[in-house]
């Protein structure tokens, strides 16, 4: 007993101010949500449908920087100074921020060809010339924590999240509904808000690297770790883009028909996306502890944090599904008082919550490949189930059956199962060979 809990103390010892980060993360998207809700139901309907996009759009980049902390916890478990990799993250965070940027100024043309209607496509255009600057901040601040992570330095990123959900608050109450000479902005108001919070999480969270790491020059070759950085985050920074990609095409299409199914399906990603954000953070740990006990060659160790976490993260997931599925009208209407809005979301958290076991299982599955830097199993695993499977029948069971937006819900719970399944079976083939 006391050698698993060894392991259960040490991940969540590294998880917990993760948790907490991860949780003022999303919360600043929950603020967006209410925020956008208590405007107007248009206005929401166009935040989702933006931000279905740009989300995807820039997890290209902060896929391939989440790579960073398990690299870097590789190399300490072989032995290496990490401290000279802060300048060349650096400069590759910022060539990834021009990259996703350009993407997102390069589709505003495309939002003509949307269909989304006359009311909805210049408020989602504004949008999205918005974020397109917002990356910088978002990127600056992703690599510092990333970098942070992988010498386990946790608390502090993770406060800096928390009060930053204040910050956004309050920056999306002034920009949205206006305040003596600042005029009522809407949508962009909340883009205006997320630029100037993420450009103020970066900026802090760069200069604390200062402080807290004797951080030296690079050798200036570093062609290796740039090299390990996109083998291992690239097919990460996809898998996530493929994932992204399947919940938020949703919205696109469902948008077409009704904003208010946007709408609907922006609240129910919001609602999962909150108690996610524990496994997430588990998972995140997981990364580092299994990374440095790869680069150790400790397989025995890489194990037991494995198993640990995984069922941690199963385990939190079933409770969140409990409390979920008895109070889903109450969750609801914490992010909008449009009864006809609350009708289409109600029936679907039941949905959600079937699903949610293995959304936990899924995420700490990939924290393990992450960490053993095998992560086109990940991007493989993800493509097939999500795009071969989840859309296809979510099409046929929202546009042919006519479930409409349940439809979806229910092809991605029963995606996220065969996707489960197939990564665990891989990940004990994989521990087998590592122990022959």
């Amino acid at each position: 007993m006391g050698i698993k809990n060894k392991y259960l103390t040490e991940i969540f010892k590294m998880a917990l101010p993760i948790i907490l980060g991860n949780l003022g993360f999303i919360m600043i998207g929950v603020g967006d949500v209410i925020v956008a809700g208590r405007h107007s139901t248009q206005t929401l309907a166009a935040v989702s449908l933006a931000t279905a996009i740009t989300n995807c759009l820039m997890m290209l980049g902060i896929g391939v920087l989440a790579s960073v902390s398990a690299i870097l916890s590789n190399y300490r478990g072989e032995g290496k100074s990490v401290e000279k990799y802060f300048y060349p993250s650096l400069k590759f965070a910022m060539l990834l921020a021009c990259i996703t940027s350009a993407l997102i100024f390069g589709t505003i043309p495309l939002i003509d060809k949307l269909g989304f209607g006359e009311g909805l496509t210049p408020i989602v255009k504004d949008y999205f010339f918005v974020t397109g600057f917002a990356t910088f901040g978002g990127y600056l601040h992703c690599m510092a924590k990333e970098y942070l992570q992988s010498f386990e330095i946790v608390l502090f990123p993770n406060i800096l999240n928390i009060f930053c959900i204040f910050l956004n608050i309050g920056l999306n109450i002034l920009f949205v509904f206006g305040w003596k000479f600042i005029p009522s902005m809407g949508a962009i108001g909340l883009a205006i808000a997320s630029l100037i919070t993420r450009l103020f999480m970066g900026i802090v969270l760069f200069a604390y690297c200062f402080k807290r790491i004797k951080i030296e020059k690079s050798s200036g070759n570093n062609k290796l770790y740039y090299k390990d950085l996109l083998k291992v985050g690239l097919p990460a920074s996809i898998a996530i883009m493929i994932e992204f990609a399947a919940f938020n095409i949703v919205a696109v299409i469902m948008g077409r028909i009704s904003g208010i199914y946007a709408a609907a399906h922006n609240i129910l990603c919001t609602l999962t996306s909150v108690s996610f954000m524990i496994p997430l953070a588990v998972s995140n740990a997981m990364a580092v502890k299994v990374g440095f006990a790869n680069g150790a060659k400790q397989y025995d160790e890489l194990k037991k944090y494995a198993f640990t976490g995984m069922k941690v993260c199963s385990g939190f997931m079933a409770c969140s599904a409990i409390f979920i599925g008895c109070f889903p009208e109450f969750l609801i209407k914490l992010f909008t008082v449009d009864a006809e809005l609350i009708k289409v979301c109600v029936p679907i958290v039941y949905v959600l919550c079937a699903f949610q076991i293995f959304d936990g299982w899924q995420v700490s599955l990939s924290g393990i490949f992450r960490g053993i830097k095998k992560t086109k199993i990940v991007m493989i695993s993800n493509f097939i189930t999500y795009w071969f499977m989840a859309f296809p029948l979510g099409c046929f069971l929202a546009l042919k059956v006519g479930l409409n937006l349940m439809g979806f819900w229910i092809s991605i719970g029963l995606s996220a199962i065969v996707l489960c399944t197939t990564m665990f079976v891989i990940m004990q083939n994989k521990f087998r060979k590592m122990e022959s």
